[in-house]
């Protein structure tokens, strides 16, 4: 009983702890039709359909996809920036427009005293001409080039990439704790099923008593103890039913699933054959496949583009391309709306140039460009040192899996004869208590023992298969390949 309430509560405190990841759907969204009719669902649907609904991984996709479009769009850094602008402004004061003009007249005949066609002289004027309205435009383009802009496409490349193992992690993790779930579902369908058997088998006991009491075989006491030890068992029933409903309604949930979805988990074959085992391969095998350390060497490879990127950046020339125009028009807005050509003047400009610029700021050692450089160059490092504890823990890890699974398989190998000795320990004083041999206190005890023997068994089953999930996640192997339920 004390192992199947440990099960009962751990398996809780993880549906509670996973179901914050999982999505709900709608009860008319019509998700789930052949669950909602009550059929079966393989560990490879409920794997699909955690998959589909989780909303950790549907964040992770969508942040992906953000990456792979930046990865894909990378080139538009050889894309000129352009700029348009316009203005209209009106000067605060007038100009002053001033030059010579002739001071005298020309007459076509003769004056007075006889000559023809007299200048008297010029003089200086100047003019107030009213405040102007000028409309400026300006259209320009620019391009920066430097090497650290083909580092950056690498750069980003990398960083699609990271984020693919990030989500392929993260769906891992999804899977191995959704099979673990079902089988831990499956372990406390099977101890209902054998306390259902204890059930069954009390009812029989009972029938024998009261047939030895009416035959005068024996006491009342030996009724009421049947009848009691029968009554017994019900609460433990209707505690683990109850149990296994809360469950099942969270782990739906989890799936994505209405909780009140009627549907039932197709039983699996537990007697998987035992694997051997070699540590050093399985440490190498992890050390190339798992995505944890995957993960973290792509970490790597990402700092490591980004040193140079930024290197590039601070110790590489930058060649600016620039064009531009700015044609405008100055005159009387409101005198002139139509901008006659005597009125409205126009004036453009323009220049197209190369620049090649060279910051000097990276030589010097207490600079902040060379500051940012060491604190990447210790990034690197504090990432490597990751990677070095990252595979000394999945050392241990596996050295863990493989310890509790040769446990598991010495167990199951005594236990097996365990089961056999306690069945026919428990059929022999099942009928020693028929013919009057034995007391129901020592079919109580038998009958104790078996279930204790078979639920051991049955749970060590678990525990090896568990085990295999845990070590196909560690080692990087695809699910199924270990346990054969793929």
């Amino acid at each position: 009983m004390s192992l199947l309430l440990q099960l009962a509560f751990l398996q809780t405190a993880f549906l509670q702890t996973a179901f914050v990841f999982g999505q709900e759907a709608p009860p008319d969204s019509g998700a789930s039709p052949a669950a909602a009719s009550g059929k079966q669902i393989s560990l490879e649907e409920a794997t699909a359909l955690a998959v589909k609904n989780n909303l950790n991984l549907q964040s992770s996709s969508v942040n992906l996809d953000t990456k792979k479009r930046k990865q894909d769009t990378a080139w538009n850094v050889f894309i000129p920036s352009v700029d348009l602008r316009g203005t209209l402004g009106r000067q605060n004061t007038g100009t002053t427009a001033s030059g010579f003009a002739p001071s005298g007249y020309f007459t076509p005949g003769k004056n007075q005293n006889g000559d023809t066609g007299v200048v008297l002289g010029v003089a200086p004027y100047s003019m107030e001409i009213d405040p102007m309205w000028i409309i400026q435009g300006n259209l320009s383009l620019s391009l920066q080039l430097n090497v650290s802009v083909f580092e950056g496409m690498k750069n980003t490349r990398l960083d699609y990439e990271s984020g693919l193992l990030t989500y392929a992690k993260a769906k891992a993790q999804l899977e191995r704790d959704v099979r673990k779930a079902y089988y831990n579902l499956l372990l406390l369908q099977e101890n209902i099923t054998l306390k259902r058997e204890g059930y069954a088998a009390a009812e029989r006991q009972e029938a024998t008593a009261r047939a030895n009491y009416r035959a005068g075989l024996a006491p009342e006491l030996s009724l009421l103890q049947a009848q009691v030890a029968k009554e017994n068992l019900k609460p433990e029933i209707d505690e683990l039913e109850n149990n296994y409903r809360m469950l099942l309604a969270n782990f739906a949930m989890y799936l994505g699933m209405p909780y009140d979805t009627a549907f039932e988990l197709e039983p699996l074959d537990i007697s998987v054959d035992f694997i051997d085992i070699d540590i050093k391969n399985l440490v190498n095998q992890a050390a190339n496949n798992k995505l944890d350390i995957l993960e973290i060497k792509q970490q790597i490879r990402l700092l490591e583009s980004t040193r140079k990127k930024t290197f590039y950046q601070i110790y590489t020339p930058t060649l600016s391309l620039s064009w531009n125009m700015d044609p405008t028009w100055h005159g009387d807005l409101f005198d002139n709306p139509k901008f006659e050509s005597n009125i409205w003047k126009a004036q453009s400009s323009g220049m197209f140039s190369f620049t090649l610029a060279f910051r000097l700021n990276g030589f010097l050692p207490w600079g902040a460009e060379k500051q940012g450089l060491m604190d990447i160059d210790n990034g690197v490092k504090t990432a490597n040192i990751g990677l070095a504890q990252a595979i000394q823990g999945t050392e241990m890890e596996i050295y863990n899996i493989v310890l509790s699974l040769r446990k598991a398989q010495a167990s199951i190998e005594a236990l097996q004869k365990t089961v056999d000795l306690a069945e026919r320990s428990y059929r022999a004083t099942e009928q020693a208590y028929g013919a009057g041999l034995q007391s129901l206190l020592d079919v109580q005890n038998a009958r104790d023992q078996l279930n204790q023997a078979r639920l051991g068994l049955l749970a060590q089953h678990y525990t090896y298969i568990l085990g295999l999930i845990d070590l196909e996640y560690a080692t990087g192997v695809p699910f199924g390949t270990l346990t054969g339920n793929e």
